[in-house]
């Protein structure tokens, strides 16, 4: 990819990352549903998907709100389980890092699962991309998923009440997830990580405030990294 083209970038991100809305749209459809069922306000379910943007950490919330839970609780937990972000921010620094602040600032903003998988895997495959290539595909990538979360998060909020339920809408967040992942899984370190953090995940499900989570993507990392290295010693 030449230097001077960060417009093709742009669009080669955009039908990269535009398979995702397969799954993004029954995900904003779960949401809005979920968010109504829970007695959010239309205002407050759009208003949660448009500042939050993280289809598993709003679902944790409202499932925790559901049961009543202190709102320190919530919070934390929502947390917890979107700190997977700074991990792919750590990720993704060395590539976009040298942005202006402000870029930098809406690319934090649009770090979400789709974007993030996209792009990492393609900043790997072509590391000859100068940086306003970088920046103009991961925009690229987040055109057609983040304005379709908040269309269909929209639909649910506004009629989720009238989808089938032999529809069962739920399949789309575990697909959503193997979606991102599988692609992703090229060496031994990946596929070492993966399998670490499953184990521990259940594992650790005992573990109060999705701590367990947070805890399985460490160790996962550690294992990764370890593999890694043994491979990099024995090349």
């Amino acid at each position: 990819m030449s230097s001077s083209s960060p417009r093709s970038a742009f669009w080669r991100g955009f039908r990269d990352a535009a398979p995702f809305i397969v799954v993004v749209a029954p995900f904003g459809l779960v949401f809005g549903v979920v968010a109504t069922e829970a007695g959010l306000t239309l205002g407050q379910s759009m208003g949660f998907s448009v500042l939050v943007i993280a289809g598993a950490s709003q679902l944790t919330a409202i499932q925790l709100m559901t049961e009543n839970a202190p709102t320190l609780v919530v919070i934390a937990t929502a947390l917890a389980v979107n700190l997977r972000m700074a991990m792919y921010s750590a990720s993704l620094a060395p590539h976009l890092g040298g942005a202006p602040f402000w870029k930098r600032g809406l690319i934090a903003y649009l770090n979400v699962d789709q974007t993030y998988a996209v792009a990492i895997g393609t900043y790997e495959r072509a590391p000859g991309m100068t940086l306003p290539e970088k920046v103009a595909y991961f925009f690229g990538t987040a055109t057609p998923t983040v304005p379709f979360w908040y269309g269909m998060s929209l639909a649910g909020a506004m009629f989720g009440a009238r989808i089938p339920p032999e529809f069962a809408l739920d399949f789309a967040v575990p697909i959503t997830f193997l979606a991102v992942v599988a692609p992703m899984m090229r060496t031994l370190a990946h596929v070492a990580a993966a399998f670490t953090s499953v184990v521990m995940a259940l594992a650790l499900s005992w573990v109060p405030a999705g701590l367990g989570l947070l805890i399985a993507g460490v160790l996962a990392m550690m294992v990764g990294a370890r593999v890694e290295l043994a491979m990099e010693r024995r090349a």
